[in-house]
């Protein structure tokens, strides 16, 4: 449904087939068809794999190797990656064992594989920077899977859905799988919009259709392409916290910053101070939305040493941004740009662009990045 969605805001089935052709989990074919439920028009996807041959068992390690020798683009290659990983890191906990050792079965199939980094490829073919969703629809009951009889929701797709709303409905059906929980999520922390929820112009809108009829609703997903709209700025509310740490070992406070972040901190930074008896330690702080405050707060008591988190709430206004893809000797550079009272006057190089670069053509980091903002 979110692939069908995507394609009909734009992107191309045939360029898609031919880009997760280099997948190599075999053959495959991608149909779109014109479907129609509950008198909303719409289209419906089938991945059609010959003989219904599809069920592989796969780890996470086998499918990101995959997609990392797949002839897809850096930033669909990143997120597909994203997704499959926050996917084996839901079906771990609830499995009580490791990512690494997670073995998918029906999302390690042929169809869902394509479905997974076809939406992902998708959604960067159409130029998308921000995500946002509305409330999770769940159903009721319970279903036969891999594991023997499961409730609905599944297991995986209410670790998923935890920081995300949710309503209830009378459905005796899986109104989000694992599959679409995964991606979605994924989608809305990866590319959050910044400030308040996204606003613009509304360019395009499409609705996908699922295969299974539904009681008292039509089983569609809706997306809209919207444009931002420039603003002079944004404001909103974020909530800083922040604890003394003097224990913690130096390397865990860095895989601390960047768990943080990829767990949706909007920043994450250590000052130097001096504590109690004059021992040296540092100070955290992490910038976070209100919404995602019990999420970095557990990951901070988990990660570190610390006994107390302080916390108050903070005013922001942030320049309006946005990515201009500029042409360097090199290559491909992202430019990020932030613009006050109508004037651009900050330009960032993305720093993994630049260092990706320079690896490939050994040459200083530096110089792309001056490269980079010589071209803007």
């Amino acid at each position: 449904m979110t692939l069908a969605c995507l394609i009909g805001l734009g992107a191309d089935a045939a360029a898609l087939q031919r880009r997760l052709a280099s997948l190599r989990v075999g053959p495959f074919a991608i149909e779109a068809r014109p479907h129609s439920d509950g008198g909303f028009a719409g289209l419906q996807v089938n991945v059609n794999v010959p003989g219904g041959l599809s069920h592989a068992h796969r780890r996470r390690d086998d499918i990101l190797a995959l997609i990392a020798d797949a002839d897809l683009p850096d930033a669909a290659r990143r997120l597909s990656a994203a997704v499959f990983t926050r996917l084996a890191e839901a079906e771990a906990k609830v499995h009580g064992t490791t990512a690494a050792d997670v073995h998918f079965h029906e999302v390690g199939a042929v169809d869902s594989v394509v479905d997974i980094v076809g939406a992902c490829t998708a959604l960067c073919a159409l130029g998308v920077d921000r995500v946002a969703v509305g409330p999770f629809p769940q159903g009721r009951g319970a279903r036969g899977g891999a594991h023997g009889v499961m409730p609905i929701p599944a297991p995986a797709t209410v670790e998923l859905l935890t920081g995300f709303d949710v309503v209830q409905t009378d459905e005796p059906f899986e109104l989000v799988t694992p599959t679409g929980a995964a991606l979605l999520t994924t989608w809305a922390r990866s590319l959050a919009a910044d400030g308040p929820a996204v606003e613009g112009v509304m360019r395009a809108s499409a609705v996908g259709i699922g295969h299974q009829k539904l009681s008292a609703r039509p089983n569609l997903l809706r997306a809209r392409l919207i444009e931002s709209r420039p603003r002079e700025a944004q404001r909103d509310e974020c909530l800083v916290l922040e604890c003394n740490l003097d224990d913690t070992v130096p390397e865990l406070l860095g895989s601390l910053a960047e768990r943080l972040m990829r767990d949706g901190a909007l920043d994450v930074f250590t000052t130097p101070v001096h504590m109690k008896k004059q021992r040296p330690g540092c100070l955290l702080t992490v910038l976070c939305r209100p919404e995602d405050r019990d999420r970095l707060i557990d990951l901070v008591f988990a990660e570190s040493t610390t006994f107390g988190i302080r916390e108050y709430a903070a005013r922001r206004t942030v320049l309006t941004r946005r990515h201009v893809a500029v042409n360097t000797p090199y290559g491909g550079v992202r430019v990020k740009v932030g613009a006050w009272k109508g004037h651009d006057i900050t330009r960032a190089p993305e720093h993994d662009d630049c260092a990706r670069l320079a690896a490939e053509r050994g040459v200083p980091v530096r110089a792309v990045y001056e490269a980079a903002l010589r071209a803007m």
